[in-house]
């Protein structure tokens, strides 16, 4: 097939690319090569330029086409609380640009790139047992530093992996905007004959990440930060749960959204199934570096930002037959050994300084 990737140059979309190519298929990249992404002043990355808002580009790379996998966004949960209109026009007008020129070109499949964010907080139990969605956390228990969710009685609240009939609860533009996208692509795949799957990614890592990006994964974050002889930022106690997920592990997953005839119409999580605090993975990373380092641990909470949530894989393993294969330990060890060739600004602080002077973190 001829396929199409929006954000094609990026961190997940290049490693699709290799995948796809592996496979025997044809690949054209449509990037605009975002200064934040890749680089001030850089060029055409070499495992390869344009932008998803702009009609005519889009129009042209759509040409040919069979299949179209839609990566292009502006990613960053605390950047997107004040660069609003900046993520609402890539995001949701880049989109919207993609689709109205899908109409008139349809294509046999399109895959959207979803996030974890859009679920908020995750599941959790009840120490009764019960099954509860995870509820936004109040101000007032923020500012007390009280972390964990807790029932009625004041019990802390269990988490458990979130499946994706959970409830959406959208805490940032960000969350909102990749909602959008999501419900965008399978609205009008719907309506217009393209088999559309979205695919909700939870912290993808691994080689090509954007590591002087200070709102990308926290994992290029932390790289980042010991490259620089600095101690890991983490935010309230380091104690939140997350799923970190090979960027390999991804590839094969939207590889098989491309094949499952029944995939259409639904959102799957891709994620490795497993849940490590923050706090254990930058002990990880830096022992891996040789840079055992004790993180900074600021007791701040940052807006956006939620307590638990991992995946619950098994709509993914059932339908597309996915199976997550490279644990943390080995994609952190391929990690560090990219990185040893890589350069990193380290813009957490500024970043942390332009979230505080905006009043985001508490």
């Amino acid at each position: 097939m001829q396929i199409l990737i929006t954000g094609g140059a990026g961190f997940i979309g290049s490693h699709v690319a290799d995948e796809l190519l592996r496979h025997g298929h044809r690949v054209r990249a449509l990037d605009n090569l975002s200064p934040q992404v890749h680089g001030p002043g850089s060029g055409r990355p070499h495992y390869l330029n344009e932008d998803v808002r702009e009609r005519l580009a889009v129009r042209l790379a759509l040409a040919g086409v069979d299949a179209v996998y839609h990566f292009a966004s502006a990613v960053g949960v605390g950047q997107s609380m004040y660069e609003i209109d900046h993520y609402t026009s890539v995001n949701n007008g880049g989109t919207a640009v993609l689709l109205q020129e899908l109409i008139e070109r349809p294509v046999e499949r399109l895959i959207v790139a979803s996030s974890m964010s859009l679920y908020g907080e995750g599941l959790y139990r009840t120490a009764g047992g019960a099954i509860r969605e995870g509820r936004e956390r109040s101000l007032e228990e923020l500012k007390r530093g009280e972390w964990e969710l807790r029932d009625e009685d004041h019990e802390a609240l269990v988490p458990l992996p979130t499946p994706e009939w959970k409830s959406p609860s959208l805490s940032s533009i960000y969350a909102l905007s990749k909602f959008d996208q999501e419900r965008m692509c399978l609205m009008i795949g719907r309506a217009y004959g393209i088999a559309t799957i979205a695919l909700r990614f939870f912290n993808v890592f691994g080689t090509r990440q954007a590591l002087s990006n200070p709102y990308t994964g926290v994992l290029a974050i932390f790289a980042s930060r010991l490259l620089n002889n600095n101690a890991p930022l983490i935010f309230e106690d380091g104690l939140q749960r997350r799923d970190f997920v090979s960027v390999h592990d991804v590839a094969r997953a939207c590889r098989l959204a491309l094949d499952v005839p029944g995939a259409a119409g639904q959102a799957f999580n891709i994620g490795s199934g497993h849940a490590y605090t923050i706090r254990e993975v930058a002990g990880l990373l830096g022992a891996i570096l040789g840079r055992p380092t004790e993180p900074d641990v600021c007791g701040k909470y940052r807006v956006g930002d939620t307590r638990h949530c991992f995946a619950d894989i098994t709509r993914a393993v059932e339908v597309l037959g996915y199976e997550p294969s490279i644990a943390l330990e080995d994609g952190l060890v391929e990690l560090a050994a990219w990185l040893q060739d890589q350069a990193a600004v380290d813009r957490v602080a500024q970043a942390s300084r332009e979230l505080a002077s905006r009043g985001l973190t508490v």
